[in-house]
């Protein structure tokens, strides 16, 4: 599976808010920068993940975005919805009558398929929030990283 650009941009600048030491609001500039993504784009992209209640807005100079929630109650399937991306099916082969096959390879990537969909809405900020500070731990030269 590979998330689409829309998808990935919104899933990082969240994963650089939920990174973030305090819960005071980040401009729109600051994750841009940090996470590469223009800054036109990225606005338009929290402006749907707010419209979804997964991030609040807070206006003024001291303004910017924030999550709404925890990390551990904000899943990755939440994430793709909010910005109109699903994990694409298989095209719509219907199998022959006759051809056993057939319905079952078709049955079987049904199934992982609703398996893909549950899994994604297991998988929370949290747990990639937990992977991404793992992995900055894992690059240091003395990284003392307790689990």
């Amino acid at each position: 599976m590979k998330l689409t650009t829309r998808a990935h941009y919104s899933v990082k600048a969240l994963l650089d808010l939920s990174l973030q030491p305090t819960a005071k609001p980040t401009s729109v500039a600051a994750i841009a920068q940090r996470q590469d993504i223009p800054a036109p784009y990225l606005e338009k992209l929290l402006i749907e993940l707010r419209r979804s209640g997964l991030v609040r807005s807070v206006r003024g100079a001291q303004g910017g975005y924030c999550l709404a929630h925890q990390p551990a109650q904000i899943s990755l399937g939440q994430i793709l919805t909010a910005v109109g991306e699903t994990v694409e099916t298989l095209p719509h082969f219907v199998p022959e009558q006759q051809q056993a096959e057939d319905w079952v390879t078709h049955s079987l990537w049904q199934r992982l398929h609703q398996r893909l969909q549950d899994v994604l809405y297991t998988i929370t900020l949290a747990d990639l929030y937990y992977d991404a500070r793992s992995w900055q731990a894992a690059q240091e030269e003395n990284g003392n990283f307790v689990v």
